[in-house]
């Protein structure tokens, strides 16, 4: 078989750009409500005082916005991982081709710079304002450390989840277990690190507000992250308990992945 890089693209580029689309939309969706959220003359600002509960409604919009991207006709075609550190942590485990890996993780960081390029069209002026800041993730007044330590943990936490429930009877809970868990986040860990979990949303900010001081938090940590859960999940179950890579396969979409999923009935 032909796995050419050429043939690769040929044969799979519709879902290397719906994976770029997605986090596009994903990151539009970010600074829309990031802007009705912080943004001091925003009316939805000025009814919520607390920044807890404003962090709560911000988990909602982009935990509702992920499930939605996962469960649409989009995310059943390319699986819906949005995020670099997905992609390889997947294909350590054998369920991503080399080649298609690379393309989605182009198509990635190409889909979240876009994304923040397009809201800075549209909505320039308040995603600017300091309290906004082109919803950058940054470490937060306890240091880098922790920022890092705590993007470690999540990501991991969240590669678990999907490992677990994907390969499970309850599969199609899936992508409301990955957005209950980006809610969750927001609301309880973003004080300390912004919450991403995703270079290339990281990447997709930065490009836009000009900010690099901590990209490479980033970059680190959600990928060893979710590279160690994929290791300690291939150790505790082993390679033939992993069906697929998408985040959600209950759906007659074609599937580029080394699958298994229609065994997973008979295991």
């Amino acid at each position: 078989m032909n796995t050419s890089p050429s043939s690769t693209f040929t044969a799979h580029w519709p879902e290397y750009l719906i994976e770029a689309c997605a986090l596009a939309v994903f990151m539009l969706s970010a600074s829309i409500f990031g802007v009705l959220l912080e943004h001091p003359m925003s009316w939805v600002h000025q009814s919520i005082e607390g920044a807890v509960a404003r962090r709560a409604l911000m988990g909602l919009a982009m935990g509702g916005t992920a499930i939605a991207i996962i469960l649409s006709p989009w995310g059943q075609r390319s699986g819906a991982h949005l995020n670099p550190a997905v992609t390889l942590a997947f294909t350590s485990l054998g369920k991503i081709a080399p080649w298609d890996a690379v393309f989605y993780i182009v198509a990635q960081f190409a889909g979240g710079i876009a994304g923040m390029k397009i809201a800075n069209l549209v909505i320039a002026t308040p995603l600017r304002h300091a309290a906004v800041n082109y919803v950058v993730t940054a470490p937060g007044p306890a240091g880098w450390a922790k920022a890092l330590t705590a993007e470690f943990v999540i990501s991991a936490i969240l590669m678990t989840t999907v490992l677990l429930v994907s390969n499970s009877r309850f599969s199609s809970w899936t992508p409301y277990c990955a957005g209950f868990l980006v809610a969750a986040y927001i609301l309880l860990e973003a004080p300390l690190s912004g919450m991403s979990m995703n270079p290339a949303r990281t990447l997709g900010s930065a490009v836009v507000a000009n900010y690099y001081p901590s990209l490479w938090i980033y970059f680190i940590a959600p990928t060893l992250g979710m590279l160690t859960a994929a290791q300690l999940f291939r150790l505790r179950s082993g390679l033939r308990s992993i069906y697929c890579a998408k985040l959600n396969h209950d759906n007659a979409a074609r599937c580029i992945f080394h699958c298994k999923f229609h065994e997973k009935g008979t295991a």
